[in-house]
């Protein structure tokens, strides 16, 4: 019988969540992957932790958007293993919105992968989580505390998020952990054009490090508060090369 720990890794088919997925992976967790659209990257990645570790991947589907989808999420990942022992909230939609141009779907979309789904799926595995002593792990983001322009309905939601992982550390003590980490300039869109290049150069003269993070900068912090951060819980931790450090 496998008694290894489960993550459930929302948004966790690739990028930045395919990455903690591997990484939880490599520390022993066995992992469950949702994903929106992402199907077929979800099912690659899965295939391959697998032939690494026999039964040690699945992925599973759920559009946030959707009425009661954290719950019916909750309810298949704890079916899958017969456990969850970490729940990781990376999942995030992110656009741009001026103010005058928002419009209540726009809103009502940020909220729903962003802020909503972080809390209903915390509520739902919350028995469980407090039955394995486990821990949570929300995906906050440094505009959550500095707005970035033009974004004020997403930097609202992430906002939420990071009093979110605060509320749920004091209401779902002692028994589960909760964390945040905020990340900063991770991942460049593209670096194809002269633009993006002289774009990618504005943003490294800002961060302190001079460089742009990469998605294990972000996976190794979550994969520490899971597994080696026993006596943390309520703190967001910026991974950010300190961006948060300039004026």
């Amino acid at each position: 019988m496998n008694d290894s720990p489960v993550a459930l890794i929302t948004g966790g088919a690739q990028r930045i969540g395919g990455q903690i997925a591997e990484t939880l992976h490599q520390r022993g967790y066995r992992v469950i992957i949702h994903y929106r659209r992402s199907r077929d990257a979800a099912d690659a990645l899965a295939a391959k932790l697998n032939r690494e570790r026999a039964n040690s991947a699945a992925t599973l589907a759920a559009d946030f958007a959707q009425s009661g989808a954290a719950e019916q999420l909750a309810d298949s990942a704890k079916a899958e293993f017969g456990r969850i022992d970490a729940l990781v909230n990376n999942a995030s939609d992110f656009h741009a919105g001026p103010i005058g141009s928002i419009t209540e779907a726009d809103f009502d979309t940020l909220l729903a992968s962003n802020l909503r789904a972080p809390l209903f799926l915390s509520q739902a595995l919350a028995p469980e989580l407090k039955a394995r002593k486990g821990c949570i792990v929300n995906l906050v983001d440094i505009y959550a505390q500095r707005p970035l322009a033009e974004h004020t309905a997403y930097c609202c939601a992430k906002a939420g998020v990071a009093m979110l992982t605060q509320s749920l550390a004091l209401e779902l003590a002692p028994e589960v952990r909760v964390n945040g980490v905020a990340p900063g300039a991770i991942l460049m869109p593209s670096e194809d054009s002269a633009f993006a290049q002289q774009e990618k150069r504005n943003i490294e003269q800002k961060v302190a490090l001079r460089r742009i993070g990469e998605p294990q900068d972000i996976a190794s912090t979550i994969a520490f508060l899971v597994c080696d951060a026993p006596y943390i819980t309520g703190q967001i931790i910026a991974v950010d090369g300190g961006r948060t450090l300039s004026q």
